[in-house]
């Protein structure tokens, strides 16, 4: 009996766990491959690979970002197929299994929670007796009546072979994101996450998980990604990993969901003290800081501790964060969500997650829709469409606000233009990114594509069509930004340029014969007037630079101080542009 494991991935395809977990522990019974697409495939693409390997069984791992797609793939599989037995499993169809079951004409049976040894079972009955009502944890039809059997124990962790040693992930391991867990079940109680279902945290033997990542990493994987719910439930074991992973990183970065608010302080020292820049990244789910949401979804946050936390870690500049949000929880309207918002920008995350509530299946707050008049989309992903306190219309202004968050704070296109802005210019955070999304969605730009230039020149029309003040200061932060995010001299600008050939050449000139006023030790390059021709841009800034990238609003008592501005390219093995200034009275260049 030949086996497909099959998922559509959201964006790119990466190693799947889940259908990874299923194939190491039936493959030593059955004929199983793996196969692995996106929700951007066509479906005709997908039926025909799937024909083309001559399936008996296919397994779909479904969850709210594939399900819908993967039913069209399901149906067609079946008009062509119709021999071909469908199994469905993932967190999206193990509640409410009767409605899939039902719904789902063209789908055999449903495995139900953890899969590994409910779906090795229904394998061997498929091919043997065909007597499902003993296999525990599977939904199936009998005649035209649906069976949902009784729930399988949990596994034991220990008793569960490795999915990560397969010989043909290798030579995509270094292109791919490794999922990968240490844990299964949450510590917590969440209302609006499905792992709030969960009893009880269990571990992988922890010497087990050190020889699957060393193994990763020794075969060339660069990003591994822990799905644990909370990685950092457990002081010691939390801090015996982060040692054994800077010991043995070798280049590769590991990404964590950690709870924010219970990081010992011993674990953040020794993180600040002894991790590499860059080799770790934390996702650290906030999603309010409004305490009577938080009561009603019944989760435990002590936003103090948390600040601490973030805090900290930023300061150390070792580790990279993400900080999700959660629009749309009970008794969160728009403006405690405004103040939510401007509390956690506040802590300078390098990314922030504005999410909308999904009302999943399964979920406390699901069931409790009605209580604070929840609509939401019949279908996945279950976003809500207003509450008694949040109207659609809220929605859609916070959906407009989230579009240029992802665009310009998110993307890092222009950090220093944008942190003058909120601090000089703006209210607050909150207040930039809602009025910008507004005047975006009302000049049509949602309907249009764009390349790096146009978010600069859209950003300058937001700012000049409300009259905003220090616009010269403002411009040079967008040039200064637009400099820094080139990995090569750019070969066009988007501002008009007013540097003749005579004025270049006398900026060239005396770079060369003032090295020492330049700062960041230039003068120790050593650099030759063919290599500022080819790999420098230069620019004049109408105010001090260093004192307005520290806060300051550059607006000064010597209103003839000014920037130049020297921005090198390609001059050491990082690849990133170098900054160079040296300050100058505007007199001089009259």
């Amino acid at each position: 009996m030949k086996v497909i494991l099959s998922t559509l991935n959201a964006k790119y395809i990466h190693t799947s766990l889940a259908i990874r977990c299923l194939k190491a522990y039936s493959e030593k019974d059955f004929d199983i491959e793996l196969a692995e697409y996106t929700i951007k495939d066509p479906v005709m693409n997908i039926v025909s690979d799937l024909f083309q390997r001559k399936p008996d069984v296919i397994g779909f791992s479904c969850y709210i970002w594939n399900i819908e797609e993967t039913i069209k793939v399901i149906d067609i599989v079946k008009k062509i197929m119709p021999e071909v037995t469908i199994i469905l499993g993932g967190p999206e169809v193990s509640y409410d299994t009767d409605y899939w079951m039902k719904r789902l004409h063209n789908v055999d049976f449903i495995v139900m929670g953890e899969g590994e040894e409910t779906f090795h079972h229904l394998l061997h009955t498929i091919e043997g007796d065909r007597k499902f009502h003993f296999v525990y944890g599977v939904a199936y039809r009998k005649q035209d009546e649906v069976i949902v059997n009784p729930g399988r124990p949990k596994s034991i962790l220990a008793e569960l072979p490795s999915p990560h040693r397969f010989p043909e992930d290798i030579p995509h391991l270094g292109k791919r994101v490794v999922y990968f867990e240490t844990s299964r079940g949450c510590p917590f109680s969440c209302q609006f996450c499905l792992s709030s279902i969960e009893v009880g945290v269990r571990y992988y033997d922890i010497e087990r998980t050190k020889a699957d990542i060393l193994y990763l990493i020794d075969k060339g994987a660069k990003l591994i990604k822990f799905v644990d719910r909370t990685f950092n439930i457990k002081r010691d074991y939390a801090l015996e990993m982060f040692e054994f992973l800077i010991e043995n990183h070798g280049g590769c970065v590991f990404q964590f969901e950690i709870t924010a608010d219970i990081m010992r302080p011993e674990v953040l020292d020794y993180l600040a003290k002894n991790a590499p820049p860059g080799i770790f990244r934390f996702e650290i789910g906030v999603q309010s800081t409004n305490d009577p949401t938080n009561e009603l979804v019944k989760r435990r946050q002590n936003f103090t501790k948390l600040s601490r936390t973030v805090t900290m870690i930023k300061d150390s500049g070792k580790i990279d964060q993400h900080l999700d949000l959660i629009a749309g929880l009970p008794e969160e309207d728009y403006d405690t969500f405004r103040k939510t918002f401007n509390d956690v920008f506040a802590l300078g995350p390098e990314e922030l997650q504005l999410g909308f509530l999904k009302m999943l299946r399964g979920t406390g707050l699901r069931i409790d829709a009605d209580k604070y008049n929840y609509t939401y989309m019949d279908h996945a992903p279950y976003e809500i469409l207003g509450s008694n306190v949040l109207p659609f219309s809220d929605i859609v202004r916070l959906k407009r606000l989230e579009d240029v968050l992802e665009k310009y704070w998110n993307a890092h296109r222009m950090d220093h233009t944008l942190n003058y802005l909120m601090k000089h210019e703006f209210m607050s955070s909150f207040d930039f990114f809602q009025e910008f999304g507004d005047y975006w969605e009302g000049q049509g730009w949602q309907k249009i594509g764009h390349q790096l230039e146009d978010l600069f020149t859209r950003l300058t029309a937001f700012l000049e069509s409300r009259r905003t003040a220090h616009m010269d200061v403002i411009l040079g932060l967008m040039k200064f930004d637009y400099f820094l995010g080139h990995k090569y001299k750019p070969r066009k600008i988007w501002w008009d340029h007013t540097q003749d050939k005579a004025v270049w050449n006398a900026n060239i000139r005396r770079i060369l014969e003032e090295p020492a006023a330049l700062s960041n030790r230039f003068a120790d390059l050593g650099i030759t007037e063919r290599e500022l021709q080819k790999h420098a841009m230069i620019e004049m800034l109408p105010f001090n630079l260093s004192d307005v990238i520290q806060g300051g609003s550059g607006i000064q008592d010597n209103p003839n101080q000014a920037t130049m501005l020297l921005v090198l390219y390609q001059q050491d093995e990082t690849g990133q542009p170098q900054y160079y200034t040296m300050p100058v009275q505007l007199i001089e260049q009259a």
